[in-house]
């Protein structure tokens, strides 16, 4: 099997324990002041690469793990995250605030970036939270013309540079070979995404993190959708008590479900 060189996407969105809001001109949820925190699909993609070379599941081993962003500059505090947890490097594009990148131009990017670091392999979140279009992994695989496994639970190197990937689906699950390179995107049971350590921390800080801009990648930020309106769901109604059943009874009646 070749050595891997692994390309690790990962977004900055707003942290998954904080209540998203919409803002007052209703186009988009609110960002400012609110904690933002690595996409955890991605922690996931970090985390799975990083066990790769740690434990040497790929017989030709792990040449290079880089971490790659777009976004405003304080993308780069989850590509050092990204790097204490154990990537080799890290590049951030950089994009303006609140203006993101839809899911084609991302694949675009990751298609150049995938040439230009001489990746085999690409694994990537099989989501953002913030946008959840679980889009991407398949557009890129689709640009570069290599197989694609998604949603994966499990990963797994043979010989002859093959990959198998488990995923679950309704029932069970499925187990797909592919041969390298290829896309994976991850799913939650992959994994549990290690607490970076304050040593590594430190040295996270003197590792490589080289900017660019789209400019450097021959692409522009075009735009293909437009958002019409973004608004919170209606509130629901309060649930009632009943002593018993047969006031259950009587309350499903009513509502005529029964």
């Amino acid at each position: 099997m070749s050595a891997l060189r692994i390309l690790v996407p990962v977004k900055r969105v707003i942290d998954y324990a904080v209540k998203p809001r919409v803002n007052k001109a209703q186009t988009a949820v609110e960002t400012a002041g609110v904690k933002h925190s690595m996409n955890p699909f991605d922690e996931l993609s970090v985390e799975e690469s990083v066990r790769i070379r740690e434990k040497k599941r790929a017989p030709g081993g792990v040449e290079d793990i880089c971490a790659i962003s777009a976004g405003p500059a304080k993308a780069q505090d989850i590509l050092r995250t990204a790097m204490a947890m154990g990537a080799d490097r890290a590049i951030h594009v950089d994009v303006k605030e609140g203006d993101d990148l839809e899911p084609l131009a991302v694949a675009k990017l990751l298609k150049k970036a995938a040439e230009e670091q001489k990746s085999n392999l690409v694994i990537l979140g099989k989501q953002s939270i913030d946008d959840d279009a679980n889009q991407t992994g398949q557009m890129l695989a689709g640009l570069l013309g290599w197989p694609q496994a998604t949603q994966a639970s499990k990963i797994e190197f043979g010989e002859g540079d093959s990959v198998s990937v488990t995923k679950e689906v309704d029932g069970g699950v499925e187990t797909i070979r592919a041969k390298l390179p290829m896309i994976i995107t991850t799913d939650l049971r992959l994994n549990e995404p290690r607490y970076a350590s304050l040593p590594n921390i430190m040295k996270a800080k003197k590792k490589k993190l080289d900017k660019k801009t789209l400019k450097d990648f021959g692409l522009e930020n075009e735009k293909r959708l437009k958002v019409l309106k973004v608004s919170e769901p209606a509130p629901r109604q309060g649930g009632g008590k009943v002593e018993d059943v047969d006031g259950l009874i009587s309350k499903l009646k009513e509502l005529g479900a029964l």
